[in-house]
């Protein structure tokens, strides 16, 4: 039986309609693209070809390439999110808990995975500063990271694992610099040890 995808807030369009293929799967695949190769250098013949989807079928459910891209960011950050919060719930306080969100990332900055990039980061290099719609939602996802990030410290205050002293938004915006910076030095290919420098930004919250 031929599955019918779900509708993305970013590409929906009217009933009547159904598409013949899986939406989630087909993003999956014009995420890695857009990782890999940037917005700009993305042509719709590189996004069929990685979807398996005929030039139609993508017009048919998307507007243009930029909904096919806004469609992708949402999906990719939706899955990201879901990671790092899996990552969190294995720590046992909010230090644990942080230490394992920055493992995490060191882990996503290294080998392949590495290399494909980060969606957000790219975005915020390649497209912030001329497209106001991408732009607002790489800032809403830093901000949602940034914000859970300040929540396991507040948790570490709570439990005792991380000092009082330790100033909840100004060291989570520097682990949103950190973690960043971790996904750039992976796309640019240069070796990480993440757990030394986890371990290093660890300090930060002594």
């Amino acid at each position: 039986m031929q599955k019918t995808a779900r509708r993305s807030r970013s590409a929906a369009r009217p009933p009547g309609r159904p598409r013949e293929f899986d939406m989630d799967t087909a993003l999956d695949r014009a995420v890695r693209v857009f990782r890999e190769q940037g917005y700009h250098a993305t042509s719709v013949s590189d996004l069929t070809a990685a979807m398996r989807l005929a030039t139609g079928s993508v017009y048919k459910a998307f507007r243009d390439k930029h909904a096919v891209f806004l469609a992708a960011f949402e999906r990719y950050t939706a899955l990201r999110q879901e990671q790092i919060r899996s990552a969190a719930a294995s720590g046992e306080n909010g230090r644990e808990r942080l230490r394992h969100v920055l493992l995490s990332y060191a882990e996503h900055s290294q080998g392949i995975e590495g290399r494909r990039g980060c969606l957000v980061v790219g975005s915020a290099v390649e497209l912030s500063a001329v497209d106001p719609v991408v732009g607002a939602r790489v800032n809403a996802q830093l901000k949602s990271n940034e914000s859970f990030i300040a929540g396991l410290i507040r948790e570490g205050h709570a439990d005792g694992s991380i000092p009082a002293h330790v100033e909840a938004e100004d060291t989570a915006r520097l682990m949103i610099c950190i973690t960043q910076g971790m996904r750039v030095v992976g796309k640019a290919r240069l070796p990480l040890d993440g757990v030394r420098l986890v371990g290093v930004a660890m300090k930060l919250l002594a």
